[in-house]
C-alpha cells in the first residue's frame, strides 16, 4: 500500500489555549503521545499519564519541544487511587483541569479459548475501568465550576468485535456504554461538562510491538491504517467543537455502519479474514517482552512500524469536521442549478 500525502484540514485553534490545563493517560506513546504533543502546539500545560517512565520522559521532551509545558506523573490508571492523585498532582502544579483524555490501554492477541481469567481482568481493569477512574476524577473537578472536557478515545471496535482481541473488543464496548449513560446524566444535572468519544480506526503505533500475543506470527493494525497524528488533530477538535461523537476514518464509518445493517454477514467475513488481516508475514518470538502486567522500557515514540503504509490524513473525517460548510456548499450549488434552469425555462 502506498502512503496518503493528501494535506489534514486545519483545525480551529482553542480560543483560551494558553491557560489550557489537558490530562493525557497512556501519554507515553501513540494516540496519546501525539495528542499530547498536538495540545503542546497551542500552548497547553500537559498532565502526561502512563506506566513506563522512559516513554513518559520522552513524551515530556516532545510537548516542550513543541512550546507546550508538561508534568509526568507515572500512574496505572487500574488503581482510582494513583489516578485521583495523578489528578490532584496536575492541578496542584498548573491549576484547574479544563481537558481529561482518556487513552491508556492494553491488549492481548488471542483466541478467547486460549485467554486466561487473570487476563480478561487485566485487560478490563486498564482498558475499561482505567477510563471509569479517569472520568469520575474528572468530573469531581469539574461538576463544581460546570465545565470542562472528557474526551474517551474509543475504536470501531466499540461497535464491531474482531476476532482474537476478545479482551479489548469487550473494553471498548463497555466505554461505550458507560460514557452514554454518564452523558444522560450531565443533560439531566443541565452540566457544561462535555463528554465526548472519538472512534478511531486502525493506527499506526507501536502497541503492536509490545501487546501481549499468542499469534505465530507478528500483530499488525487492520488495514488500512492512519497515523495517529490523524487521532490526535481530531481529539483536538472535538474538544474545541463540543462534539459528543466522532468517527475517525472511512474503516471505522464502515465497521459501524456495515454492523448495523448486516451484523451477521459481518460475522462470516471476519471469520474468514480476520485473522489473516491482524498478523504480517514475520514470525513473532514467543518470549518478547509484552506491557500487559509490567510497561516495556525504553522510549518508543508516537509512530509503530507501520509508517510505509500509514495514511497522514482522512477525507472522511475533513467531511466530518466540515459538515455545515459541505451543506451549505450543496445548497448554493443546488441554488445556482434552479436560478440556471429558470432562466432557461423562461427563455432569457
Amino acid at each position: 500500500m502506498t502512503t496518503t500525502t493528501h494535506s489534514e484540514p486545519e483545525f480551529e485553534s482553542h480560543s483560551e489555549s494558553e491557560s489550557e490545563v489537558v490530562v493525557v493517560t497512556g501519554a507515553s506513546a501513540g494516540v496519546g503521545r501525539a495528542t499530547a504533543i498536538e495540545f503542546a502546539e497551542r500552548g497547553a500545560k500537559l498532565g502526561l499519564l502512563a506506566r513506563g517512565e522512559d516513554g513518559l520522559e520522552g513524551a515530556r521532551r516532545d510537548v516542550e519541544r513543541a512550546g507546550g509545558e508538561a508534568i509526568t506523573v507515572p500512574t496505572d490508571v487500574s488503581d482510582p487511587e494513583r489516578v485521583e492523585a495523578a489528578a490532584t498532582a496536575v492541578e496542584d502544579e498548573f491549576g484547574p483541569i479544563d481537558v481529561w483524555v482518556n487513552n491508556a490501554m492494553v491488549s492481548v492477541f488471542s483466541p478467547a479459548s486460549e485467554m486466561t481469567a487473570e487476563e480478561y481482568e487485566r485487560v478490563t481493569d486498564v482498558t475499561y475501568l482505567g477510563y471509569v477512574h479517569g472520568t469520575q476524577a474528572a468530573l469531581d473537578r469539574m461538576r463544581p465550576r460546570d465545565e470542562g472536557t472528557i474526551v474517551q478515545v474509543g475504536s470501531a471496535l466499540a461497535y464491531r468485535g474482531i476476532p482474537l482481541q476478545s479482551a479489548y473488543c469487550g473494553a471498548k464496548h463497555a466505554i461505550q456504554g458507560f460514557t452514554e449513560s454518564v452523558r444522560t446524566e450531565l443533560i439531566h444535572d443541565n452540566s457544561d461538562v462535555q463528554l465526548s468519544m472519538v472512534q478511531m480506526p486502525a493506527m499506526n503505533t507501536p502497541q503492536f510491538e509490545w501487546t501481549k500475543s499468542r499469534l505465530p506470527r507478528k500483530p499488525q493494525p487492520v488495514p488500512p491504517i492512519y497515523q495517529p497524528d490523524v487521532a490526535a488533530r481530531a481529539i483536538v477538535w472535538t474538544v474545541d467543537h463540543d462534539r459528543d461523537e466522532l468517527w475517525v476514518g472511512w474503516p471505522t464509518l464502515k465497521a459501524i455502519l456495515g454492523n448495523r445493517v448486516m451484523p451477521r454477514r459481518l460475522d462470516r467475513y471476519l471469520a474468514e479474514g480476520g485473522y489473516e488481516s491482524q498478523q504480517t508475514d514475520e514470525p513473532v518470538d514467543p518470549d518478547r517482552e509484552h506491557n500487559l502486567w509490567e510497561p516495556v522500557s525504553g522510549d518508543f515514540g508516537s509512530n509503530g512500524r507501520f509508517d510505509d503504509r500509514a495514511r497522514t490524513a482522512s477525507y472522511q473525517l475533513w467531511a466530518a469536521t466540515h459538515r455545515r460548510g459541505i451543506v451549505l456548499s450543496v445548497l448554493g450549488g443546488l441554488f445556482a442549478i434552479a436560478a440556471a434552469l429558470s432562466r432557461r425555462w423562461r427563455g432569457e
